[in-house]
């Protein structure tokens, strides 16, 4: 049972933590009406002048995603659900999700390396497969600094371990934002 009514959950980790497939595990759980937003859409909703968002020239359009992503999942917390968005949202982006009065939470999946590129290599279709873009996000996640307590490992967890261990994280209260200053 997950009851976090107008909450949200900023589920991150490098590509290959397993942030979507727990995502989706965790609005299907018991408890409170849940959404689950899905960063990936928000990129790929725009068109002609995309840029790769991995790449540094993305910066500027990634933080108008990340803006466009904490908007709608605070209209939805709002609305009276639990949002789980889902995507890599790194420490950096947070400003986005520090302006409201919801309750947020902050779980960064810490797999390792290797097992984030054998999971991103083995999906197939049009999604990242290179080991050294998978790397140095993976190493930009690992260096969460002043949210370090924010890192949850995954090593040897299934997506039932995984997603126990974000309810468990999420409960704790230990991985809530504080709100910005201001």
């Amino acid at each position: 049972m997950l009851d976090c009514t107008g909450q949200i959950l900023v589920l991150t980790g490098s590509p290959g933590s397993g942030k979507t497939t727990a995502a989706r595990a965790l609005v299907n759980l018991p408890g409170s009406a849940k959404v689950h937003l899905h960063a990936d859409d928000f990129w790929h909703a725009i068109g002609q002048g995309a840029v790769a968002p991995f790449l540094p020239a993305a910066h500027a359009q990634n933080a108008v995603v990340m803006e466009a992503l904490a908007a709608a999942a605070y209209a939805y917390a709002r609305g009276g659900y639990f949002v789980v968005v889902d995507g890599i949202v790194g420490p950096w982006f947070l400003p986005a999700f520090r302006r409201d009065e919801a309750v947020v939470h902050y779980v960064v999946l810490s797999p390792p390396l290797d097992e984030a590129i054998r999971r991103c290599q083995a999906r197939g279709g049009d999604t990242l497969t290179d080991a050294q873009v998978i790397a140095a996000l993976h190493g930009q996640l690992a260096d969460l600094g002043e949210f370090l307590h924010h890192g949850l490992p995954t090593a040897g967890l299934d997506v039932d371990g995984v997603v126990a261990a974000v309810v468990q994280a999420v409960e704790s209260e230990r991985f809530r934002l504080a709100r910005a200053a201001g």
